[in-house]
């Protein structure tokens, strides 16, 4: 075999070629020259990789194996999670190996170890679905044992026998990985912020439910939210004189005139629901932390939109992805970061419809054949295209008449919503391989050459 890092070659090396080059031989078409070029791309297929390495990480410290190319003897290390540390590792594993890349494999695509791995050009990072090396795992333990060591080991088995088979990975460009953070930096707040909401809510039932209609169903909303700091119980707000009431309101843009009037009644005849001062004493405290709470997120939130429109209006793509009917300020730097900018990442539309979970998995075995859901995705990546394909609804005709067609078949909101996401990753597939916008008439009128039965439900 080769020797890691070197350009010598075995006799059993030579062997190898030689006996692939014979089975051309025997083609009239078969030259000198593409002769050659075989030994070059075979040769190549030799040299990609010095080193494998896999590592099993953690927040505090990692677990590594390495081994070279010609199947040494692994060596087993712990290293902490500092970067003095991981610097240190990878300068002297590119004095053991001088030459050619390094594989390295591990459970992730995001983090900050992968971060900090892409400071290294002469690392090629082959990072693996945590669910595919569970297989892969229990293939060898099948008592269930797990360890870090040996995590370490398998992994660096796996990307020494199965190297050409990952695909490497290519972040895409900081502008649009930092679209990608802020977006999902943003729905967590949004997440946050609802679950908070929906706190304040219940804690007012328990006291003083009379604040909800005062101040509608928003909760979140800066003249809620300033209404119940201004009067937290039904107490305050009935000492409060009516010209104050009603300037508050007009000075929130709330300036209805017939809605002023019914509050203002709602608050003269109502009485409270408890009078327990165990209750309201804890319901106030607790109202006025998640006032303070919410204020917050609202202020990330409107920071995080702000950064967002700001990259996502100088982005490249943006015509293709503002071209799709829903998209709109949220949803259209969503589908950036969801498709990025390496257009060799997805093959096909169908590699990113299975990596999306928008594809069904059908399980057959004899004569029985179930189709089920794919659970085994990206969770925010599935949100991003289902909530997109829903919104498309209310601006493509051909969208709404896809649901109405599988809800007339008798399929549930959320199936038929994930069908029609499927639908829209190929058509986004297209325009993104060959950055063009979207076009709805044309794809109607596509539909109309084809017979399309969506056509009845237009």
């Amino acid at each position: 075999m080769r020797v890691a890092g070197s350009n010598e070659y075995s006799e059993v090396d030579y062997l190898n070629l030689s006996i692939s080059f014979s089975k051309y031989r025997q083609y009239a078409f078969f030259n000198y020259y593409q002769l050659f070029l075989l030994v070059i791309i075979m040769t190549e297929k030799i040299n990609k990789y010095t080193a494998f390495v896999g590592v099993d990480w953690a927040d505090q410290k990692h677990d590594i194996s390495t081994a070279s190319y010609t199947g040494s003897t692994p060596v087993h290390q712990v290293l902490s999670h500092t970067p003095e540390a991981l610097n240190e590792w990878f300068m002297k594993l590119r004095r053991q190996y001088p030459d050619g890349q390094i594989a390295i494999c591990l459970e992730q695509s995001k983090g900050a170890l992968i971060f900090h791995l892409l400071g290294y050009e002469f690392l090629t990072i082959l990072p693996v679905n945590p669910k595919n090396f569970a297989s892969f795992r229990e293939a060898f333990t099948s008592s269930g044992a797990k360890s870090d060591f040996t995590d370490a080991d398998l992994l660096r088995e796996f990307v020494t026998l199965h190297h050409d088979r990952l695909r490497p990975w290519k972040p895409d460009d900081e502008q649009t990985r930092t679209i990608s953070f802020l977006a999902e930096g943003r729905r967590k707040a949004v997440q946050e912020r609802t679950r908070l909401t929906n706190r304040l809510r219940s804690t007012l039932k328990m006291y003083f439910p009379q604040a909800i209609e005062l101040v509608g169903e928003k909760l979140n909303s800066s003249m809620a939210l300033d209404f119940l700091r201004k009067w937290p119980q039904l107490h305050d707000i009935k000492r409060a004189q009516s010209k104050t009431v009603e300037k508050f309101y007009i000075a929130h843009n709330s300036r209805s005139s017939a809605l002023i009037k019914e509050r203002l009644q709602l608050i003269n005849s109502t009485i409270p629901l408890t009078s327990d001062k165990a209750v309201i004493k804890s319901c106030l405290i607790t109202i006025k932390m998640l006032i303070g709470q919410i204020l917050q997120l609202n202020s990330a939130i409107d920071e995080f939109e702000l950064e967002i429109k700001s990259l996502y209006d100088k982005h490249p793509d943006k015509d293709i992805f503002d071209s799709f009917p829903g998209s709109g300020e949220a949803l259209g730097p969503r589908l950036v970061a969801a498709w990025g900018t390496d257009r060799d990442r997805y093959d096909s539309a169908g590699s990113m419809q299975k990596y999306s979970g928008t594809a069904p998995v059908t399980k057959a075995s004899g004569k029985s054949k179930v189709i089920v859901r794919r659970l085994a995705c990206p969770k925010f990546l599935l949100q991003t295209f289902h909530e997109f394909a829903n919104c498309s609804r209310n601006s493509s005709i051909w969208a709404q008449a896809y649901y109405e067609m599988l809800r007339e078949h008798g399929k549930s909101h959320h199936t038929a919503i994930r069908s029609l996401a499927f639908k829209w990753i190929r058509i986004m597939f297209r325009c993104w391989q060959n950055r063009t916008k979207y076009d709805e008439i044309k794809y109607l009128k596509a539909l109309k050459k084809t017979n399309s039965p969506l056509l009845k439900f237009v």
